[in-house]
């Protein structure tokens, strides 16, 4: 199957024939201005996403194309808004076998040993007992810590890739370590601990085994809930194995961070943050996520994209705007 043919999303032309075997993202039916469905969608591949639309589409097929993680498309390409976009002619679900399963989701630049290495020298560095020895009942869960190592950051948004999360999470732990002496009156232990455990439950809410998708788990529940769950029962065990019992206030705050990091309850947050380490954590969350995605869209986080056609991205709905691609000084 490895042989099937397929053009990078990266090397796609303007006005071309393309088909190939592509990662689905978001498959929604939108109506056209005469009534008419159509499907729309993004297609992505390791290089990376492009908007797809099929103006002509058959509404009961859609039950069985939202179900698959991946399709075969064929169609054209054609400019709209500076941005390539991809007009489908014929697409269908297909099985992938490993070969393909690695070119068909992105993943990390970044070495995902070292990374994790560098995360757990940070979190050997907690002072208080309690949470050195909490921080080490989540490292010694092998099974929690694989998911950690792989899982995305995100569907779509930020991080959106194979070791997305850790990738995340370390940048996360980085800056307070920089910006924390800053702020001398936080409490250190809380913030790291905190932004170790702010996004853990994503890998219980995403799957990347066979493309990105939710689980049952992350439909139902969120990586918000999940984690606030985790961090009770892991408290109870670390407590237990160590005899180092976690203070009843730190707990709850530890929670609230997880509960209160998305700031606001329109973002998906539980509860605003109330506490001084909470309010950090979320806004240095929101600092690296929207910052990442305006590198993202803009290009600059890709040395060897093609240059658009366009100064102006087309409007970033994460971000409510259109984002200007030029570094001016370069």
């Amino acid at each position: 199957m490895a042989n099937r043919p397929h053009t990078d999303i990266r090397s796609l032309p303007p006005n071309a024939y393309v088909e190939g075997v592509y990662s689905l993202i978001n498959p929604q039916m939108g109506s056209t201005r005469a009534g008419k469905p159509y499907l729309k969608c993004l297609l992505r591949d390791a290089t990376g996403e492009v908007v797809a639309r099929q103006w002509s589409f058959d509404e009961g097929a859609f039950g069985t194309l939202s179900a698959a993680g991946f399709v075969w498309a064929a169609g054209h390409t054609q400019l709209y808004n500076g941005q390539i976009q991809f007009i489908v002619e014929q697409i269908k679900p297909v099985q992938v076998d490993e070969e393909e399963l690695a070119s068909l989701l992105p993943t990390t630049t970044r070495d995902i040993d070292e990374m994790f290495r560098e995360l757990s020298t940070l979190l050997g560095t907690l002072k208080h007992p309690a949470i050195k020895a909490l921080a080490d009942v989540y490292l010694a869960d092998g099974e929690l810590m694989a998911g950690f190592r792989r899982s995305p950051a995100a569907m779509i948004l930020h991080h959106a890739f194979i070791g997305g999360l850790l990738e995340h999470t370390l940048q996360l732990l980085k800056l307070a370590e920089a910006i924390l002496p800053m702020y001398e009156n936080l409490n250190r232990d809380l913030v790291l601990m905190g932004l170790f455990l702010h996004d853990l439950g994503k890998t219980a809410e995403l799957t990347w085994e066979k493309g990105f998708d939710y689980t049952t788990d992350g439909n139902l529940i969120g990586h918000v809930v999940r984690g606030a769950i985790w961090l009770q029962v892991k408290a109870a065990i670390a407590g237990k194995e160590s005899g180092e019992r976690l203070p009843p206030d730190a707990l709850r705050v530890l929670q609230h961070i997880i509960l209160s990091h998305h700031g606001e309850p329109e973002h998906g947050a539980a509860k605003r943050p109330s506490t001084p380490e909470a309010v950090f954590v979320a806004m240095l969350d929101n600092l690296d996520a929207r910052t990442t995605m305006a590198l993202t869209h803009s290009g600059r986080s890709d040395a060897d994209q093609p240059a658009a056609a366009s100064d102006f991205t087309p409007k970033v709905w994460a971000l409510a705007t259109r984002l200007f691609r030029r570094d001016p000084l370069t």
